[in-house]
């Protein structure tokens, strides 16, 4: 391969990664990985001097994807430069004074204050367009909502969870498939929750890293004053250590041995010049300010030996490889085991019975092999199923080839299927884990949903269960009771339905007016049109909703719960209608309020004009514009604002 072409290949690999990380909190490759072939990706275009649209050397972060209002930042909030070179450090310091700083792992927030009051709170987003959590800040557990300085102040900083904190919320999550994989990940949907109390249960913390805007005060050109600054109004602020080319090294070595027992995740160190002037003088590069450098702290690695290969399936018929190698320390725990993710990631590393490989624990959390040494690639991979004997076979999505059990009764499908079922974001059935599930199931008690509210009949012989007596029988009753009224989203989530998450579930219950009748009998294209949805997850749900079995379970389930009555008064007349808008608006204060409008009703709002588009809404009925050129082509109306709030009766 070319090194163009391989330009273009890791341009695509990093940013799915980075659409995975920032858009829906999800990691696909480690970041060890990804690191690695970020630096290739940045050596590549060095030495071609190619860099294209789309590289992630120039984007900062992804889309964000939420309901949360949109907000669009006065100037791009940039990434800075990385090394995991020290002497780099000094180098790039010179002779100045610098501050050395935690480069926290979190959510990047940006906190305005008027008059010494809150009044605005946004997320970093894609560096251009954040979300608006003004109220879920004012939820972070040490943040001052009001201050003494009554000046337009503007400053930014990093939202965490501490990994105590991490480690509490997970120990309160039985079934181990729904717990948290990170703080970072935690943190990102604490902090962007629809819900401020989600938010405040969390315990969220806010430390400032620096200072954008404070009118009317001089900072004597120093930004350890500005920091000081915040501190004195009650700010918490990121440890700093002011630093030289004489005491970096010692500083850096300081920041190494601390961060051993620090309580907040940490991927690194920033280095800022403290020279406020002279930083600003050097300008930004196309993604990066030249006045900071973060620090990558080289990941604790240890050697060992690859002993054998586990397959562990799920509810979805997924069966992921799982890496059993002689235990090593890290990070000051134990550690003997690593997900290899799916088939594609364990042929790349060219994984084999008895290699030598290193690993690392990702974000000081998550075991994973960052290398092979010894390649032998000699993993055989199964033919049948562990747990079932069934047939297995490989499916590729996307490049990436898994292997899948399609064996619908597979007992494993039916033990995870059942726990998802009961599980806190589900019918939350409290205190039925999934050992428990487990033993019911092999007993004969639990073989579908319905049968969690028919245990009354094997009380004496839950009763005599090792393990378990008169009061666990009566605790489970009691879950079971409290289960049987719910919500639809929590029911369409239960079910395990494919690729229908939380917040999806919540989505395709809103666009249908709460009705489980009308999902059930939805189609592929009605189900395409509800906005983030798409063809493949409307599918699976058709495909769902059509399964004899399925049909038969639900109705069965049907019997024994009660889905809570959400009325909408927003009539959904725009079903099927697909909008595109373009221009300046008069009515609404953005584009965004607009399309949220014709979303309630039902709506979809497209970025480009098609065949399939009902009307692209311009108030320049005659412009020349691409997309009004492309509308009269396809004979698709050109209305305006007014022509198309008085069409629908829409009152704004």
């Amino acid at each position: 391969m070319n090194k163009k072409d391989r330009i273009k290949e890791l341009c695509q690999i990093l940013n799915k990664a980075s659409e995975a990380y920032y858009a829906k909190d999800e990691e696909i490759m480690s970041n060890f990985e990804y690191d690695s072939l970020y630096d290739e990706l940045v050596s590549l275009e060095e030495e071609t001097g190619i860099v294209l649209s789309d590289s992630p050397t120039r984007k900062v972060g992804y889309e964000p994807v939420s309901f949360l209002p949109k907000y669009t930042h006065p100037s791009p909030m940039l990434s800075l430069s990385k090394t995991k070179d020290r002497e780099e450090l000094k180098e790039w310091l010179k002779d100045k004074e610098g501050l050395l700083s935690w480069k926290l792992d979190g959510l990047t927030v940006v906190l305005t204050y008027d008059n010494g009051i809150l009044s605005t709170a946004v997320t970093r987003g894609n560096g251009e367009v954040g979300e608006v959590i003004t109220q879920n800040a004012e939820c972070f557990k040490n943040l001052p909502v009001k201050i003494s300085y009554k000046g337009h102040l503007v400053l930014r900083g990093e939202a965490v969870i501490s990994y105590s904190n991490f480690e509490k919320i997970n120990a309160k999550i039985i079934n181990p498939d729904e717990q948290y994989k990170n703080p970072r990940n935690l943190c990102s949907g604490s902090v962007r929750q629809l819900d401020p109390k989600i938010t405040a249960e969390r315990n969220v913390f806010f430390f400032a890293f620096s200072l954008v805007e404070a009118e009317g005060v001089d900072f004597k050109n120093s930004r350890y004053e500005q920091m000081s600054f915040l501190s004195e109004l009650g700010f918490e602020t990121v440890h700093e250590e002011r630093v030289n080319k004489d005491n970096l090294l010692e500083k850096i070595e300081w920041y190494a041995n601390e961060i051993k027992t620090y309580d907040i995740p940490s991927d690194g160190l920033v280095l800022m010049y403290d020279d406020i002037a002279y930083g600003n003088s050097l300008g930004n590069t196309a993604k990066a300010p030249r006045n900071a450098i973060a620090f990558k702290w080289q990941d604790e690695q240890a050697e060992t030996v690859l002993r054998k290969i586990e397959w562990s399936p799920s509810r979805t018929g997924l069966i992921n490889p799982v890496a059993v190698f002689d235990s090593v320390e890290l990070e000051g725990t134990s550690v003997s085991r690593a997900s290899v993710h799916n088939i594609s990631v364990m042929r790349s590393l060219k994984l084999g019975i008895g290699d030598r490989i290193l690993v690392y624990k990702a974000n000081m959390i998550i075991p994973q092999i960052s290398a092979n040494i010894t390649c032998s690639d000699n993993i055989e991979i199964p033919k049948t199923c562990p747990i079932c004997g069934e047939e297995t076979v490989i499916e590729s999505t996307d490049g990436t080839d898994v292997l899948m059990c399609k064996n619908e009764i597979c007992p494993v499908k039916q033990e995870k299927a059942l726990a998802l079922f009961a599980s806190r974001n589900a019918m939350n059935i409290d205190g039925v884990s999934e050992e428990t599930i487990v033993k019911f199931i092999e007993k004969g008690f639990i073989k579908e949903y319905a049968d969690f509210f028919k245990l009354e009949q094997y009380k004496n012989d839950i009763v005599s269960m090792e393990g378990f007596g008169l009061k666990s029988y009566e605790n489970i009753i009691k879950s079971c009771e409290n289960a049987r009224k719910t919500t639809l989203p929590r029911l369409l989530y239960a079910l395990g339905i494919e690729n229908i998450g939380v917040a999806n579930a919540k989505l395709i219950a809103s666009f249908y007016d709460y009705d489980f009748d009308k999902i059930r009998k939805a189609d592929v294209d009605e189900l395409s049109s509800i906005d983030q949805v798409g063809e493949v997850i409307a599918s699976g749900i058709v495909r769902f909703f059509r399964n004899e079995k399925r049909i038969n379970e639900i109705d069965n389930l049907l019997k024994y719960i009660e889905i809570e009555k959400i009325v909408s008064d927003v009539e959904k007349d725009l079903i099927g209608k697909t909008f595109v808008i373009t221009g300046s608006l008069e009515k609404f204060e953005n584009r965004d309020a607009l399309k949220e409008i014709i979303e309630q009703r039902g709506g979809k709002v497209a970025g480009s004009v098609s065949a399939k588009t009902e009307a692209l809404i311009n108030n320049d009925v005659n412009s020349s514009s691409g997309k009004n050129k492309k509308a009269k082509e396809l004979g698709i109306r050109i209305i305006s604002e007014e022509e198309f709030l008085n069409e629908f009766n829409i009152i704004v």
